[in-house]
């Protein structure tokens, strides 16, 4: 299982959020770039990169910025996501060096619109995130609930031609409470596609459970909190994972 560890921007700085909450933040450093460093000479195989700011459709010229500086920075594949609604904002990302960008809003709201962008970049290029709280789809920063249910969201997703969903229990993302196993693996079982896990980790006995998904296609898990949190350490994740 391939261990992800993410870094969330809000106004330049690397930080955290409780349940995706605008307000409830902590910052964990104001340097994303060496983070970004740390984590790769720590081992890791990839990068999750979000742009809050751009989530909330705030300002957000000094996250790119620092999008920037962390795809020049690092040699290992980038996977970005955070406010890209348009095709034009999706194209600039990739132009930038990003290897995947990850979208909610734009694809929970046009089915067609995804459709077309997959055709333009590619089924493993565009990554769907289901950001869901009690099964139901939030987009626009999780600040706009739906009645779309996630797993009707997951196989119209995979309709569409994508290969990968990020999966988000948006109840326990930056809790430290565990993943949702579950609605992880019904997720998976729903799309047949590739997914990777997210929102929760509190352990190395959360990532070794969500090993036992790897049969349905969960292969992928993204770590935020606990690492920061010092829970346990990349090295000791990327152990867990194997």
């Amino acid at each position: 299982m391939l261990i992800i560890p993410a870094i969330d921007l809000r106004q330049g700085r690397c930080v955290r959020l409780l349940q995706g909450q605008r307000d409830a933040v902590t910052v964990y450093d104001d340097d994303p770039v060496k983070v970004a460093k740390s984590f790769e000479n720590g081992g890791a195989e990839m990068l999750h990169l979000v742009d809050l700011d751009g989530a909330f459709s705030e300002s957000n010229e000094r996250n790119r910025e620092i999008v920037c500086a962390v795809v020049q920075a690092i040699k290992i594949p980038v996977q970005f996501g955070g406010g890209l609604r348009s095709f034009e904002a999706i194209e600039k990302a990739l132009s930038l060096g990003i290897g995947r960008v990850v979208l909610g809003t734009l694809a929970a709201e046009s089915k067609d619109a995804l459709s077309e962008l997959v055709q333009s970049f590619g089924p493993h290029r565009i990554v769907v995130a289901i950001d869901a709280h009690r099964d139901k789809v939030l987009t626009r920063g999780w600040e706009s609930g739906s009645q779309l249910s996630a797993l009707t969201l997951a196989q119209q997703i995979a309709s569409a031609g994508v290969a990968r969903i990020v999966y988000t229990d948006v109840e326990r993302d930056g809790m430290l409470t565990g993943t949702n196993i579950d609605r992880t693996r019904a997720i998976a079982q729903a799309s047949h596609l590739k997914v990777t896990a997210s929102g929760g980790v509190s352990s190395l006995a959360d990532l070794e459970r969500l090993k036992s998904l790897s049969a349905f296609g969960v292969d992928s898990v993204i770590v935020g909190k606990a690492l920061y949190e010092g829970r346990f350490s990349l090295a000791e994740a990327i152990l867990a994972g194997r």
